[in-house]
């Protein structure tokens, strides 16, 4: 009787979640490629040595765009500072707007709409299928059924997990698809499903359906009030294998400019990008750290579960695996869905 039930539940939860799960799983394994997809447009520059310094591709942005409000700098390995800016030029400013300057020669060299792309489509897809705060709910919604299938398939089919593992020829059969390819990617999947329901967590707080008037107001940023290639030698001579990627500029004379990267020594897990933040004052003086040993733990947590989640972690073996496992879903949903229908018609 127990195990009738837990085959009901099973099945529900798979027929409820196996669009999603073939959706995310499609675009999950498309995304662990994000950042080969998005260089694919500007791979030609011979990324080198930078020539142009950052103080320099932040003139040229102000020169073209004198009233943008210029709000970061990603510093790409493709050869570009890609900038993102509101200017009335593009959506009356209530949209970013990405900017590239090549850094060998100082000019721009391109410039995109920032969700106009395929991996910022696909990631908006993957993280709120372009349904707003609907589809965020949806997603750890989703995400809660999907873990209710992998967790009633694993009391289902317990027995049949050894007989996987030692390639048991009675187990590997037509019939049986569903459950070994389940075996193989159990583990992965174990892992995609909680690390994605934690970062959807939030859906399930009550702060997440209050509703906030906000009205963005463009202004033109001021020039830089210091010289950032000295301020980064600064934060070098303190922080040796500190390596920065991403800058948010102050907005304000007397506002923070605040640097994010990694340093060589911190844990493989963590993020390469967003682990460690510097921010200096408006003399290029570093005002304060935000170090990811400095940072509390849940934070700490957040930010290897994302790592987790993501792929991002590793090279390209790690790529693969994720890619190949990430497809594991989608095969699950075609194959759960055809064994549904196939008791169906017994019926």
């Amino acid at each position: 009787m127990k195990r009738i039930l837990l085959f009901r539940i099973h099945a529900a939860a798979g027929l409820i979640s196996g669009l999603f799960i073939l959706l995310m799983s499609l675009s999950g394994a498309a995304l662990v490629y994000r950042d080969s997809i998005d260089s694919v447009p500007y791979s030609f520059f011979d990324p080198g040595t930078d020539r142009v310094s950052v103080d320099s591709a932040y003139k040229v942005i102000q020169q073209a765009y004198p009233h943008a409000q210029v709000s970061s700098c990603e510093i790409r390995r493709t050869g570009v500072y890609s900038f993102f800016i509101y200017d009335s030029s593009y959506k009356d400013g209530k949209k970013a707007m990405e900017v590239f300057v090549h850094n060998h020669v100082g000019r721009i060299s391109g410039k995109r709409g920032a969700g106009d792309h395929l991996v910022n489509w696909l990631s908006k897809f993957h993280n709120s299928f372009h349904l707003g705060k609907t589809g965020e709910w949806l997603l750890g919604f989703f995400a809660l059924i999907f873990l209710l299938s992998l967790v009633t398939g694993i009391i289902l089919f317990r027995k049949k997990i050894a007989g996987v593992l030692l390639f048991r020829r009675s187990v590997y059969t037509k019939r049986n698809l569903h459950q070994v390819i389940g075996v193989y990617a159990l583990l992965f999947n174990l892992v995609i499903g909680v690390t994605g329901f934690w970062m959807q967590r939030y859906v399930f707080k009550k702060e997440f359906y209050q509703s906030y008037n906000y009205t963005p107001v463009v202004k033109a940023s001021p020039p830089l009030p210091f010289n950032f290639d000295s301020a980064y030698k600064l934060i070098l001579t303190r922080y040796p294998d500190f390596t920065a990627h991403v800058i948010y500029f102050a907005q304000s004379p007397a506002g923070k400019t605040n640097v994010y990267g990694s340093r060589a020594s911190n844990a493989w897990i963590h993020s390469k990008k967003f682990a460690d933040a510097i921010m200096l004052d408006s003399a290029g003086g570093i005002a304060k750290t935000r170090m990811i040993g400095e940072i509390s733990a849940d934070d700490r947590y957040d930010i290897i579960n994302s790592q987790l989640h993501m792929g991002k972690y590793g090279g390209w073996g790690i790529k693969l695996i994720y890619f190949v496992f990430g497809l594991s879903g989608a095969l699950l949903s075609i194959t759960g869905f055809l064994l549904w229908w196939k008791r169906r018609k017994k019926l």
